[in-house]
């Protein structure tokens, strides 16, 4: 087993697989359960599948799909968008997913993390964190759901949530989303040292040594979509994901 989580992402909306460039224009990219499929083969470590659409058009989860990706997917299965309440996150986990990711709920209400974490478990429910530079170059928490920065230093919201319950943190660099250009190693780097629970990064990888360089940040785990999605110089879409011994040689294996 690999000492380090190799984690595909994908982007939905209106259950089509999408992908964004710096979280703006989406680009359908095929079916997500197709992708799944592919994954399931390719024996990944874990998926992440993100409905960014769901809160900012106000809607609930869309059960019926979460389920059909559930049933379909045959590895750890983390799922976030549209999730404000505890009975949300409830009949996800009936669906046969592993993990919550919360983002905009958790933002206004600490307290739904620790209901879901005080039934389910810390390792249950991810806290999904985007960081964006503001016109000074500065890194600041950035609300997807109305395309704001927020105030609140992101000390104190990683600090805040992780107190709240959550077992697991995933950071995305708005900024790289897409760019195939690096993660922001800085950014992961200072989250890992603010932190008691795992990190997830995200945002720009675009080889395996961006994989290596993260994890020698500080993260527990890698994510990626434009990386796992496109191939080529002109951005073809081809599912894919690096064999077992690759990753084996970047990242080693747990003794």
């Amino acid at each position: 087993m690999l000492k380090n989580r190799v984690i595909p992402t994908l982007l939905l909306r209106d259950g089509g697989l999408i992908k964004t460039h710096k979280f703006k224009n989406p680009k359908y990219v095929g079916d997500c359960v197709n992708a799944i499929r592919i994954f399931n083969e390719k024996e990944v470590d874990e998926l992440i599948v993100l409905d960014i659409y769901a809160t900012r058009e106000r809607r609930r989860p869309d059960f019926e799909t979460i389920g059909r990706i559930a049933e379909e997917c045959f590895m750890p299965l983390c799922y976030g968008g549209g999730v404000s309440t505890l009975e949300d996150a409830s009949r996800i986990y009936q669906c046969g997913v592993e993990k919550i990711s919360l983002q905009t709920a958790a933002l206004r209400d600490p307290g739904l993390v620790t209901e879901i974490a005080r039934k389910y478990g810390s390792q249950a429910v991810v806290v999904s964190i985007d960081v964006k530079k503001d016109w000074l170059g500065r890194r600041k928490v950035y609300a997807s759901d109305s395309g704001k920065l927020l105030d609140e230093p992101l000390p104190d919201v990683l600090r805040r949530l992780v107190d709240a319950g959550a077992g697991e943190v995933l950071i995305n660099a708005v900024d790289r989303d897409g760019d195939l250009c690096g993660y922001d190693f800085t950014l992961v780097s200072e989250v890992s040292g603010q932190v008691s629970v795992p990190v997830i990064a995200s945002g720009g990888a675009a080889s395996l040594e961006d994989f290596k360089m993260a994890v020698n940040a500080g993260a527990s785990a890698v994510a990626a979509g434009a990386y796992f999605v496109f191939h080529g110089p002109h951005r073809a879409v081809l599912i894919t994901y690096p064999k077992y011994e690759e990753l084996e040689r970047t990242l080693g294996v747990k003794s």
